[in-house]
């Protein structure tokens, strides 16, 4: 178990599930599930409780795409009937954003019981959203508890797995973009917190072909390694140590794939695609020298605030209104704020660096995933090449942070 709180990754997690609801004499639940989560361990859970003689409220949430949106958030909270149930989500990302939302509202605890590695939030507070289009990280609340079946995890679809690789190797690129965001923008950071990180991306990155041969310890080793983001994300308050570039891009493209009503690829194939682009903006930035930096930050030039809202507005339609009050501090610097920006990049351009070493080249990634079965080029996804300059140009605007996108931008890298 983990002292931060009760997480078991295992044979026998439905039997510690149990015991532990024994324990904190829990005999009430709500279970949420989709179709094929359901079959693969809900039913077991729900079995499992009703043999106890417990009252079990089952919701298995049907569709061809189960989404973290308006329509199934409310399927679930018109299941609620007040009573003390604690929330079971019983699924991988969507499922445990869509509980961990509900139950939050409703004033109930949850516990996860995961059925895939393929997310790192099952033990953050915040729930990725769609809501009027918007992709939106709602804070709410982490779970009581994990209880994570490991022969489950490991028969999860093979994508799920790479997926969850996709996500967590990801960590390269956020940890890099949350220092540079310290560096030159004056970012919160915890230097604790960004170590776990990266320590966890470089241990599955270690293991990348124990995961590929289907290795039962190797996928311990990526839960745990999403579990660890969880508690990052969990204790600094935010998702700073956990999203950067490289998530800002797939959001983008997830947004955009939901309004043509197209299906969406798993989040952490879309993260690990993107996480390729911005290695190579890192690594564009790393051959750079100081001179030729000078050189490109004199070229640059301020934004004028109205050209950019109108950029947005192009591309962000009806969401803009929520989008600008975050983007204010970009969009409005003053003449002076713009060339202190200049001058702090050039001045601590050694650290810049530094920062950039520690990012493995993009083939990295490339062969990592592709070892793993998980996609590495936007068509394979079903993006054009004209949705990827999209994202690649105005996704930075999806949070208030600086990142390699940003750095790029000013820096007048393709």
């Amino acid at each position: 178990m983990d002292k931060r709180l009760p997480v078991f990754i295992g044979n026998q997690a439905v039997g510690e599930f149990l015991r532990y609801c024994q324990g904190q004499n829990l005999k009430e639940f709500l279970l949420v599930a989709d179709e094929n989560t359901y079959q693969v361990l809900g039913e077991h859970v729900d079995k499992s409780l009703r043999a106890q003689g417990y009252d079990v409220v089952t919701v298995v949430l049907k569709g061809e795409e189960v989404l973290a949106n308006e329509h199934y958030l409310i399927r679930v909270l018109l299941n609620y009937d007040r009573k003390e149930r604690t929330f079971l989500a019983v699924g991988s990302g969507t499922i445990t954003d869509i509980t961990r939302f509900t139950s939050h509202r409703a004033g109930r605890g949850f516990i996860s019981l995961p059925t895939a590695p393929s997310v790192d939030g099952f033990t953050s507070i915040g729930a990725p959203l769609v809501v009027g289009g918007l992709k939106q990280t709602v804070i709410c609340q982490p779970p009581l508890a994990v209880f994570a079946d490991l022969p489950t995890l490991a028969a999860a679809p093979r994508r799920m797995i790479a997926a969850g690789f996709g996500d967590l190797v990801g960590k390269y690129i956020s940890i890099a973009d949350w220092k540079l965001g310290r560096l030159l923008w004056g970012e919160r950071y915890d230097e604790d917190i960004a170590g776990r990180m990266l320590g966890a991306a470089r241990d599955i990155a270690a293991h990348v072909e124990d995961i590929a041969s289907g290795s039962v310890e190797s996928i311990r080793t990526l839960m745990d390694g999403l579990i660890e983001s969880g508690f990052g994300m969990l204790e600094f308050g935010n998702t700073s140590p956990a999203g950067g570039a490289e998530h800002h891009i797939a959001h983008h493209w997830e947004m955009m794939m939901l309004s043509d009503h197209r299906h969406a690829a798993l989040h952490g194939a879309k993260v690990g695609i993107a996480s390729i682009i911005a290695a190579s903006w890192y690594a564009e930035v790393r051959e750079m020298t100081r001179d030729e930096a000078y050189r490109r930050l004199e070229k640059a030039r301020l934004p004028e605030p109205k050209d950019e809202e109108q950029k947005i507005r192009a591309i962000f339609g009806p969401i803009t209104d929520e989008i600008l009050p975050t983007q204010k501090g970009f969009i409005e610097m003053s003449g002076a704020q713009f060339e202190a920006l200049k001058t702090r990049i050039l001045n601590h351009w050694g650290e810049v660096q530094e920062i950039t070493a520690s990012v493995p080249p993009a083939q990295d990634f490339s062969r990592w995933l592709g070892m793993l079965g998980g996609p590495t080029d936007p068509a394979e996804i079903n993006l054009s090449e004209a949705e990827v300059r999209l994202a690649k140009d105005y996704s930075h605007y999806m949070r208030q942070r600086f990142t390699i996108n940003k750095l790029r931008l000013l820096l007048g890298l393709p």
